[in-house]
């Protein structure tokens, strides 16, 4: 037994010894699968980013360019970048093998989508292309081709660049050149250089302007209907051969919004598809040379022609308003051009207003006078031109026009003051001038409630010669009640000096206004109803002349009452209340 127990040890010995082998021998085995696993996985990634399957070749030279052709590209970019980045690939001899054929399919992949692309791009020079649409449907699903073609094939991406810089601006060259020459039938001349506030234009005669209408002629100095166009602001372009065939003209500021809006939408869509396409926005700015190239071109004929003081302040908000609205669509790529448009436009403006100046200060005073005490006609086109540059100037606050107006206010006011000195009688000076300043007024007052400091001053104005023509009437009728009044009527009655008031003296006037007090109301009603073209004005004149005569003669009265003896005259005065009846009776009159 114990024999047999002891071989039983001894073979359990070997046993557990040969387990142990088999222990290690199942470990190395286990070791080995593992790294022959990472070494098969980094192998097969290898092969899979270095290989050139033949269904990609197919794809890439005999397939067309759609959307499987744009995937394909995408998987040759990884191997192509595969190959340049890793070191331990380029000293592969796998690559030897690959490399070549893989150069060959670049190649052969860059030039099929250059060829694509440029055809495409032909496509947009075709007339009556609609080049967004074709930008936005078309040429933006191949967008993946310019990003490989900036990666892989840098040469041709440059020639694709170039042919899409040039197309595109040459077709918008031509379709601005186009617009422009269309809008330009449609212009309506509205001023000449003639046509400023101080020049006579009754003389024209036979040379008389027959470019246009007569009503078109109040639009050189009044803004009326014109200024609607800054509502409109973002309204669309004119088309103009539907404008045409209604054979209508319109303002050179019409044209001008109607020419920014295309070039605003037009820039916008292109700026945006640029960004999008070719990830550049400089591309741009190359693009819109030309375009930029033929408005200047166009502007700058038309600018140094340009008479209408008016047009080119209204064409100054446009560009403002522009302005605004490209910030609002946060599209920068119009900023220096709008910038320039309206640099441009300030000088020209202040040319203008300037010749409106001197044709003021140095106007012949002898051809322009009228023998006629109404409102005159170049006061009239004064204040409906510094009407129409208070109103747009209002949102805008520029202190340059204020103080450009307050000038214009001086000279015109100056230019009057000679007008008024040519009438031969003082008191027609007075209703000439009384008459101007309130149809200035009133026109300023018609334009808004911003007439502001130069409105105050012609009221001051009004008011001085309204008191000064009040006086003037009065001593019509009344000279000796008024002398009397202002000369001995604050004198002291009771005093027992040489120049006391007497009876005698005071029995006259009270007798001769007595008899004809009412007749000569009536005939200064009658002379300021004929004198002053503003009923509403006359009456207001007429009630301070009553009111005035009224006070002349309360203080008559009350030094009839201070005088020794002077109830004698009680029966002659007229009472104060009938006078007043009268006043009323004339005020109720409107």
């Amino acid at each position: 037994m114990e024999t047999l127990l002891g071989g039983f040890q001894a073979e359990i010995g070997s046993i557990s010894s040969d387990i142990k082998v088999l222990q290690e021998k199942s470990m190395d085995m286990g070791l080995k699968l593992k790294n022959r696993k990472v070494a098969e996985s980094r192998l097969a990634k290898f092969v899979e980013d270095i290989i050139v399957p033949p269904r990609m070749i197919d794809i890439i030279v005999d397939g067309e360019v759609n959307d499987e052709f744009m995937r394909t590209l995408e998987i040759m970019s990884k191997k192509l970048k595969f190959v340049e980045v890793d070191p331990m690939v380029k000293t592969s001899v796998a690559l030897k093998d690959v490399l070549p054929e893989l150069e060959r399919l670049r190649q052969k992949a860059v030039s099929k989508v250059f060829e694509f692309i440029v055809q495409k791009l032909y496509a947009l020079r075709k007339p009556k292309t609609n080049i967004q649409i074709l930008q936005q449907s078309v040429l933006l699903k191949y967008r993946y081709i310019i990003s490989f073609l900036k990666e892989h094939g840098k040469e041709v991406y440059t020639e694709v660049h170039a042919a899409y810089v040039d197309t595109m601006n040459k077709v918008l060259s031509a379709h601005f050149r186009a617009y422009i020459q269309a809008l330009e039938k449609l212009q309506l001349d509205i001023a000449t250089s003639s046509d400023l506030l101080g020049v006579d234009t009754r003389s024209s005669g036979l040379f008389s302007r027959g470019r246009e209408p007569l009503k078109n002629r109040s639009a050189v100095f009044a803004l009326g209907e014109r200024t609607n166009i800054l509502k409109e602001i973002d309204e669309p372009a004119l088309i103009p051969h539907i404008a045409e065939a209604s054979s209508r003209k319109y303002p050179y500021e019409l044209l001008f919004r109607s020419l920014h809006k295309l070039l605003m939408d037009t820039a916008s869509s292109e700026y945006l598809f640029c960004d999008d396409f070719f990830g550049e926005e400089s591309i741009f700015y190359e693009i819109f040379a030309g375009p930029f190239a033929v408005i200047d071109e166009h502007f700058n004929t038309i600018l140094p022609n340009c008479f209408d003081a008016i047009g080119l302040m209204l064409m100054i908000r446009i560009i403002h308003l522009h302005q605004l609205i490209m910030s609002r669509r946060r599209i920068p790529c119009l900023d220096s051009y709008l910038d320039k448009v309206n640099i441009s436009l300030w000088p020209r403006f202040k040319m203008v207003f300037d010749m409106h100046l001197s044709s003021l200060r140095n106007a012949n005073v002898k051809a322009l006078w009228e023998d006629d005490v109404h409102p005159h006609y170049v006061m009239r086109r004064y204040a409906e031109f510094t009407a129409s540059l208070i109103h747009l100037n209002v949102e805008f606050g520029h202190g340059q026009i204020e103080l450009n107006l307050e000038r214009l206010r001086m000279a015109a006011n100056d230019l009057l003051v000679k007008l008024a000195q040519m009438f031969p009688k003082p008191k027609l000076q007075t209703v000439f001038l009384i008459n101007n300043y309130d149809m200035t007024i009133a026109v300023l007052k018609e334009a808004g409630p911003e007439g502001g400091k130069i409105q105050l001053h012609f009221e001051e104005l009004l008011k001085n010669y309204t008191a000064i023509f009040v006086e003037e009437l009065l001593l019509e009728h009344f000279s000796d009640l008024i002398k009397f009044v202002k000369t001995r009527a604050s004198e002291d009655t009771t005093s027992s000096s040489e120049r006391a008031i007497t009876v005698s003296e005071v029995e006259p006037l009270v007798k001769d206004f007595g008899s004809r007090w009412k007749a000569a109301i009536e005939l200064m009603h009658n002379d300021v109803i004929t004198s002053f073209s503003n009923f509403l004005c006359g009456m207001d004149i007429l009630r301070a002349a009553l009111t005035q005569l009224l006070l002349y003669y309360t203080r008559l009265s009350d030094c009839i009452k201070r005088i020794v003896g002077g109830s004698s005259l009680n029966k002659d005065l007229v009472s104060i209340s009938s006078i007043m009846y009268e006043i009323r009776k004339y005020s109720r009159t409107f």
